[in-house]
This record gives structure tokens, sequence and C-alpha cells, in this order.
């Protein structure tokens, strides 16, 4: 028997600017350890950007696949990144982006309606920090979710 989830994780929504590093890798431990806790949640993530397909260079972050391999998670390729709609927006029961300065002005610029209704987080991209702390951030900040809380420094303050 499937455990119960809490409702706001019913269905959560990981956003970040190209759907190829951090948006995916939530998606992929959210669903990952809620599937081995027994939870009823599903994750999805999706980009800010406009046009993700074209910003990277594949379907899916070698960082983030790498991350997922260390933990013994399948890190296959099975689809490339994805931009984000309103009716997506809408469904979700949790929205979280992953980095406030860098995705609440894609927020307020391209669904306004919806920019206060997200969870912000702090995990840095590739540039902003190497990909390994960025990927242990994010696993933290996933884990805690899961559990109903939050690790200091996941979350911006502004």
């Amino acid at each position: 028997m499937r455990e119960r989830c809490d409702p706001t994780l019913r269905r959560v929504l990981f956003l970040c600017t190209g759907n190829y590093f951090r948006s995916r890798l939530a998606e992929r431990l959210f669903n990952a350890l809620a599937r081995e806790r027994g939870l009823a949640c599903a994750a999805s993530s999706r980009s800010l950007a406009p046009t993700p397909e074209r910003r990277n260079p594949g379907p899916i972050s070698e960082h983030a696949l790498a991350h997922l391999a260390r933990l013994g998670l399948p890190a296959e390729v099975d689809r490339g990144p994805l931009e984000v709609t309103a009716s997506e927006l809408e469904a979700a029961t949790l929205i979280v982006a992953l980095h406030e300065r860098e995705h609440r002005p894609l927020l307020e610029a391209r669904f306004p309606a919806f920019a206060g209704r997200v969870r912000y987080w702090r995990c840095p991209d590739i540039g902003e920090a190497p990909p390994e702390e960025g990927a242990r951030v994010v696993e933290a900040a996933v884990r805690a979710l899961l559990d109903g809380s939050e690790p200091a420094g996941s979350r911006d303050t502004a």
C-alpha cells in the first residue's frame, strides 16, 4: 500500500532557466525518493526560458546524470528540456524555482500571476558554483522537502 503524501507535494513542479541541470536533477531525485518511501507524489520539471532546447548542448546535463549515478539512481536520458506552460503551473500543488534571484524575474515577466505562489530556493547553477556543489545543494533541498523541513541556505530570503 502506498503511503499518502503531503497534499502540497502531490504534484511538484521544479523550475529553472533551461530545464537542463538543476530542475531535472530535482525532478528525478524527488521521484526516486518518493517511490523509495512509497509516497503517492510526483514531480516534473520545466524551463522558464523560452525554447530551452536551443539553450542547451544536449537533452540533460552530464553533471545531473553523474550525480544520479553516484547515488545509484537511473541516469538514462528520457527527454530533452521542456518549456513551462501556464496550465502546468496551474496544475501543480507546489511550484519550486531553484534560484530566486535568477528565476523570480523570469516568472514575473512571463507568468506574473504565479510569481507569488512559488517557493524559491537558492541552488546555484553551473558557473556560479562547481557542478558537484550545485548538485549537492539540490539533493539536500529535495530530501528536506520530502522530510517536511528545509536545509540551511537552500532558500532565498530576499
